[in-house]
């Protein structure tokens, strides 16, 4: 096996006619909508490296922290010679379960986007010459035909993604991937918990307008993809808490009325003053929930780690 295979199972333009889709879709419903996903352009992937930086933006450094202290348990408690990582990005948290897996014969790393899958490998087989990279460029949230890898294998989704779906969408990716599983594999998944609210609102709305600058960046994609006529300055950010659901949702404010004009789409969108679109959802857990929407995917809760504050956890579950 060459160290490094990579395996297209989205044509070319995937990510073009998901774009026009989700825009069309999300810009004539009401309350107007668009998917997160469409932060993450070179200039939304530096913002949110920014973001992780942020003293008010924890989850990346909680996360961190129990991948620094509890490897060796999850790699002890997985046994795993495969590991397959959704939304692996430049695939830096890794690293340290790479490292505390002795066993490991194959990384398989899954994105949509082909230059940070190629630049994470290169950078992994440069300090681990003796890893296979089996890389996929793949919309994990279609479903997904994972490689012929050696078992047991490790489903990593880390950083809390999870939480920006919502309660069916998260039930449907639970189910698909207790489909890619075989007895004695395993899923790693990344949670945020439930905290005090000041805390959670500031990680979405920093003092400094980091965050801001990442949701409006979603405005920028559109108007450079799809030829939009809008200003990122005519909107505001607005981060806000909803208890009852027990998510941060992050929303665009049309800061008057205004029009935006989309001639790929052949659509003409009017915002009233003040009106508000949802762009990001970020839900966070609680361990009996987490258990409980495992359960319904036949998944069982085996193992659950904390950072010491218990702000984030990771939690390992095996085919029930």
């Amino acid at each position: 096996m060459s160290p490094f295979l990579l395996t297209r199972t989205l044509p070319e333009d995937a990510t073009e006619a998901a774009l026009r889709a989700d825009v069309l879709h999300g810009l004539t419903r009401t309350p107007k909508a668009l998917p997160p996903k469409w932060f993450y352009d070179a200039r939304g992937s530096e913002l949110f490296e920014e973001i992780t930086r942020l003293p008010e933006y924890y989850p990346t450094r909680a996360e961190r922290e129990i991948l620094l202290h509890r490897a060796p348990e999850i790699a002890a408690a997985s046994g795993a010679h495969t590991l397959v990582e959704l939304g692996s990005g430049s695939s830096e948290k890794t690293r340290h379960l790479l490292d505390a897996l002795p066993s490991l014969h194959s990384y398989v790393p899954v994105d949509v986007s082909e230059s940070a899958l190629t630049g994470a490998a290169k950078a992994l087989l440069e300090e681990r010459p003796g890893l296979n990279v089996h890389a996929l460029i793949a919309d994990f949230t279609r479903g997904l035909a994972l490689p012929g890898t050696p078992g047991p294998r490790l489903v990593a989704f880390l950083g809390g993604t999870i939480g920006n779906l919502l309660p069916a969408e998260r039930a449907v990716f639970l189910r698909s991937v207790r489909s890619l599983l075989a007895p004695g594999d395993a899923l790693l998944l990344g949670t945020d918990l439930v905290k005090d609210e000041d805390v959670l609102v500031r990680a979405y709305d920093d003092a400094s307008g980091v965050t801001a600058a990442f949701n409006k960046n979603v405005l920028s994609v559109i108007a450079r993809e799809l030829g939009a006529d809008v200003d990122p300055d005519d909107f505001e950010h607005v981060a806000l808490w909803d208890r009852e659901q027990e998510w941060i949702e992050m929303r665009l404010r049309a800061r008057f009325a205004l029009t935006v004009k989309i001639p790929e789409l052949d659509l003409v969108v009017p915002f009233e003053a003040g009106e508000e679109m949802c762009t990001e959802i970020s839900a966070k857990f609680r361990q009996e929930g987490v258990r409980t929407e495992l359960a319904a995917a036949e998944l069982e809760l085996t193992h659950w780690w904390t950072d010491t504050e218990g702000r984030f956890a990771l939690s390992l579950a095996t085919a029930s």
